[in-house]
């Protein structure tokens, strides 16, 4: 038996940080600062960002497809708010469902291809395709000079802006691959 003693590593973007981190990719040692946590072990950050730009499959139609249907989808969703009228609570449950319709017609439409700038331009459609009524209610509100009722105007306004944020962001979460 020896008792070699290992030699000390340090890391290779901190060569002033010692460290027994090494990237299960390219053996390359690596600071808690550096080192990204994968299903396989940590890697470093220039091994995961090679690993995802294989993932990124989105072609340029898929850009502009996905735009269209998130916001009209996004604008026809955008009208059931002003259907409930005084059961517009309901929406905290509704617009969640009308986000992941949206994504799963996206999905379909490109072929389940992927991309991070594709997950985003879709749901700043879905959002800006919400926006028409949204803004209409504030007119609303503004025309009225502030005598608004609270039940009327007012609580469509926080219906309306509630669907806006809702549906975005379930949107969001189910096209970059979180399961509600």
């Amino acid at each position: 038996m020896s008792d070699a003693i290992p030699p000390k590593l340090f890391c290779y973007v901190h060569p002033n940080r010692e460290t027994v981190l090494r990237c299960n990719r390219c053996e390359r040692p690596i600071c808690n600062e550096c080192a990204v946590l994968t299903p396989t072990g940590y890697r470093c950050k220039e091994c995961v960002r090679g690993q995802q730009k294989i993932f990124e499959t989105a072609q340029t139609s898929d850009y502009l497809l996905s735009f269209v249907i998130a916001g009209v989808l996004g604008f026809l969703g955008s009208l059931i708010p002003s259907f409930l009228a005084f059961f517009g609570f309901l929406i905290i449950f509704i617009a969640p469902v009308i986000g992941m319709v949206i994504a799963e017609a996206v999905r379909r439409v490109t072929h389940r291809r992927r991309a991070k700038r594709l997950f985003q331009l879709t749901a700043s459609a879905a959002l800006l395709g919400s926006l028409p009524l949204l803004l209409v209610n504030v007119l609303g509100a503004i025309l009225s000079g502030g005598r608004f009722n609270i039940l009327g105007v007012g609580l469509s306004l926080v219906w309306q802006g509630l669907y806006s944020f809702l549906v975005t962001s379930s949107l969001y979460y189910r096209l970059s691959g979180i399961r509600m």
